[in-house]
């Protein structure tokens, strides 16, 4: 765990996570999400007590809490948990007999719409026993603040572990001396008192941008202009997309509620499907959801030629910090009546390609820090009409390609259940030991059948998956 302890990034939020942290008072825009792993068997409770102790411990981030400022011109920071107790957030419950999938499935939506205790560190994990077959799950569940997809990935890989015998530990080495807590005046306090210390160098240093900026104009002004023309027009394009009508089952959904449901695939079939048609994985994943998506409305007899979704950009750099949140969110009029699986990842790469190079992708993390100073209501209001002009989210989130194990027991599959804000679904991927694993966060006025959803989105990946046996 050489990095462990730096996982979180800085101690103050980025204006993006406060943005979320700011607007998760509200249903509707709450940024909770849940992964969902599915284990061989029950591990040992003291040994999983012990790792999360050992795991809280080392990183820090796990322990700390969110202490906001009385005014909100300043962002929120992370501050260590003065009465910090993991029974907090660590619990075992059983289901009754039979212990089927829905009955687990029952159990995360109980706790994804249970909103945090805002005075403590923003996550918690539950270990479900009881399944059939002697199987057991564990939850961990985090708010988007904390990390997003990536962020939680390398969470992943360094807190588990890829064997199922306990390490040689060495011996812990004695608790560096605790970093004083930060108190909401103290957080205000320290940023006037930054802003005065600072204030010779930030005007040097803007007194640079800008005979650096006018050096610029003065030496090639056309190209100043079109530079600046170039991001304009894309902050139109991302501000403005192609206007796309809602889907007649879906539009206007979005209600707090929630029903989760999970489908699976394998990877080298979706991989297989992908280099036929000169995409990527995460082309032929879109592909399938869409696919799917069609055929659930056709079975309603609604005929949808394109559908507006949302769906993250990463903007992580190699050299970022450990966890944080490092994306974008674009949107797309995706192509749901295309029945040609090749065509649509065709057209959903070209897509993906001109939004990663969009000039302005990154553009709600410029606007973010004017947005966290507005009142509350203000903030979720516009969160929400921000999210809810998709019908769907959809995000793919780059997994593990190897076996790992908690408290000795091994993870056989996990699955993401993402935030829904304000659409009809979420539905996140994470490709897990040679397994696509993905989970579904719906809305069950929009999708009243969760039978018939993944018995669609089954049909829907065979569909693209069809594509690279049909080659071999």
């Amino acid at each position: 765990m050489t990095d462990a302890a730096q996982w979180g990034g800085p101690a103050t939020m980025s204006a993006w996570e406060a943005l979320m942290w700011r607007s998760d008072t509200d249903p509707r825009t709450r940024s909770t999400g849940i992964l969902l792993e599915l284990l061989a068997g029950e591990p040992d409770w003291g040994r999983l007590v012990a790792a999360h102790e050992r795991v809280t411990s080392t990183i820090a981030r796990l322990r700390d809490r969110v202490v906001e400022p009385p005014l909100p011109l300043v962002q929120p920071a992370w501050s260590p948990d003065p009465h910090f107790d993991l029974a907090n957030h660590l619990q075992s419950v059983r289901v009754a007999e039979p212990g089927t999938r829905r009955q687990l499935l029952e159990v995360c939506e109980s706790l994804i719409q249970r909103p945090f205790d805002r005075s403590r560190p923003p996550w918690e994990a539950t270990l479900v026993t009881g399944l059939q077959d002697g199987k057991a799950a564990y939850l961990l569940k985090m708010h988007h603040s904390l990390t997003d997809g990536l962020g939680l990935i390398q969470l992943l890989e360094l807190v588990h572990s890829d064997r199922a015998a306990p390490r040689s530990r060495k011996p812990m080495p004695p608790p560096k001396q605790a970093v004083a807590a930060t108190t909401p005046a103290g957080l205000l306090a320290g940023h006037v008192r930054d802003q005065l210390a600072s204030a010779p160098h930030q005007l040097g240093r803007h007194s640079t941008r800008l005979a650096d900026g006018l050096g610029r104009v003065l030496r090639d002004p056309f190209q100043t202009v079109e530079d600046g023309g170039r991001f304009v027009r894309s902050l139109r394009r991302m501000l403005q997309p192609e206007p796309t009508p809602r889907s007649p089952l879906l539009g206007g959904s979005g209600g707090i509620d929630t029903q989760l449901v999970t489908v699976e695939a394998p990877l080298d079939g979706l991989r297989a499907a992908a280099k036929i048609a000169g995409a990527s994985v995460n082309d032929a994943f879109l592909a399938a959801v869409l696919g799917g998506m069609r055929l659930y409305h056709e079975t309603s007899g609604e005929v949808v030629d394109r559908l507006p979704i949302g769906m993250p950009i990463s903007l992580r750099a190699a050299d970022d910090p450990l966890g944080g949140n490092k994306f974008a969110g674009v949107r797309f009029a995706a192509p749901l009546s295309e029945k040609d699986p090749i065509a649509r990842m065709l057209e959903i790469r070209d897509f993906v390609l001109t939004a990663r190079a969009e000039p302005a992708v990154g553009f709600v993390n410029t606007i973010s820090p004017a947005l966290t100073k507005l009142p509350a209501a203000l903030i979720i209001e516009l969160t929400a009409k921000l999210t809810s002009s998709s019908d769907l989210q959809i995000s793919n989130i780059r997994g593990i390609g190897h076996p790992l194990f908690i408290a000795g027991v091994e993870i056989e599959a996990m699955y993401p259940m993402g935030p829904r804000p304000g659409v009809a679904a979420m539905i996140a991927m994470i490709t897990y030991n040679g397994r696509c694993c993905v989970g579904l966060n719906v809305d069950p006025d929009a999708f009243p059948d969760p039978d018939e959803l993944e018995r669609c989105m089954r049909a829907g990946f065979a569909e693209v998956i069809s594509v690279g046996a049909v080659a071999r």
